[in-house]
């Protein structure tokens, strides 16, 4: 046998043992330790979920006291390649972007740069006037009268177009009518966010994106969130998938989120999105009258509660502790963040599928890691 044979034998065999090796494994968070009964009964809980709604790849992070104290990554990023999940992996976080641009709202309220509650046109003046006047506050509680997802997807966003602009995307609906008086009544509205990100660039002078990531990621090092742009390399990012009605894992169809950064186009790995959380658990970041603008029920003209501050929702879990949430639900990916003020946890579950996980899951993985 030639030098050549032999070197490619080695080779070969050399493959072959690291093939056989196990996929790397991340160490868990030194905090860990002291909760390792709790994590042995939240995996069981979320390998439950998996197998029950057939995920392909799940990540979660606990936090409490704003350190992460579980992070575990599950299944697969990518089916194709068997490329596994891991603490890093980025997923699509859909509606809880809503949050992450309600910490924009609540900076530039601090700076004195944006009045929540004068029409939209002071930051916006090519949007069109309604019957009635529409106010950033009505807007990030979904209560403006803004529609929502109709036939969108046959129409303007057929075949998910790209919009170079916040400003491209109002043309989605801003000449559509309102759905009924601001403040009247209750509806929920992602196209109410497109416009508050479009207050946000009137209000900061700046373009939308930018203004997050100087305002919000960057003073909290939050440098796994991003922006979802589907022309560009974005390390970590995981494939997206889809399974109707109990039939084969698909690929999900071709999604372009630049019409709603806003509300639903941002990406992030699940330490992230506690650390994010954490920071909004006591003062610091904010001060605690912007907390309480965030979390603060807003009220309907008759005096009824919503249930939605700021974007964030809030109530009671069963056992009656205070919660703060938000879910996300995209093409290819769910996403849900609580949030219990009292402990000071935080639990976030990401997944690479669209599927039927959320509140109730993490009030069941919560409450384990509270006295």
């Amino acid at each position: 046998m030639n030098r050549i044979c032999i070197l490619a034998a080695a080779l070969g065999l050399l493959g072959a043992a690291l093939s056989a090796q196990p996929p790397r494994r991340y160490p868990m968070p030194p905090d860990s330790l002291r909760y390792g009964e709790q994590i042995g009964r939240a995996r069981a809980v979320v390998g439950e979920i998996i197998k029950t709604r057939q995920i392909p790849g799940f990540s979660i992070a606990v936090a409490r006291d704003g350190a992460i104290i579980w992070s575990e990554g599950f299944g697969l990023a990518n089916v194709e390649l068997g490329a596994p999940v891991t603490p890093l992996t980025r997923f699509r976080l859909g509606s809880v972007s809503k949050v992450l641009t309600a910490a924009a709202v609540g900076r530039l309220v601090e700076e004195g740069t944006l009045d929540l509650d004068v029409p939209v046109q002071r930051y916006v003046p090519d949007f069109p006037v309604k019957p009635w006047p529409v106010t950033t506050r009505q807007l990030a509680g979904h209560i403006a009268g803004i529609r929502h997802y109709e036939q969108d997807f046959s129409g303007p966003l057929k075949g998910s177009p790209h919009f170079a602009s916040v400003d491209e995307g109002l043309a989605i609906f801003k000449n559509d009518p309102l759905r009924f008086e601001p403040g009247t009544a209750y509806a929920y509205s992602s196209y109410g966010w497109n416009l508050v990100s479009a207050v946000v660039e009137g209000a900061s002078q700046e373009e939308f994106l930018r203004y997050m990531y100087r305002s919000v990621f960057e003073p909290l090092g939050l440098r796994a969130i991003a922006a979802d742009h589907v022309d560009s390399i974005i390390p970590h990012r995981t494939s997206f998938y889809m399974r109707e009605a109990g039939g084969p894992l698909l690929n999900a169809p071709y999604s372009d989120s630049s019409y709603k950064w806003a509300g639903g186009g941002f990406l992030s790995n699940a330490e992230d999105i506690a650390h994010f959380g954490s920071a909004l658990l006591q003062p610091g970041f904010f001060r605690q009258s912007t907390l309480d603008l965030l979390f603060t029920s807003q009220k309907l003209a008759s005096g009824k509660e919503t249930g939605v501050g700021i974007a964030w929702r809030s109530g009671k879990d069963p056992v009656g502790r205070r919660i703060l949430h938000h879910g996300g639900g995209i093409a290819g990916g769910r996403a849900m963040l609580m949030m219990f003020p009292e402990s000071k946890v935080v639990v976030v579950m990401l997944s690479n599928l669209y599927t039927e996980f959320g509140e109730r899951d993490a009030m069941q993985i919560g409450g384990l890691f509270i006295p």
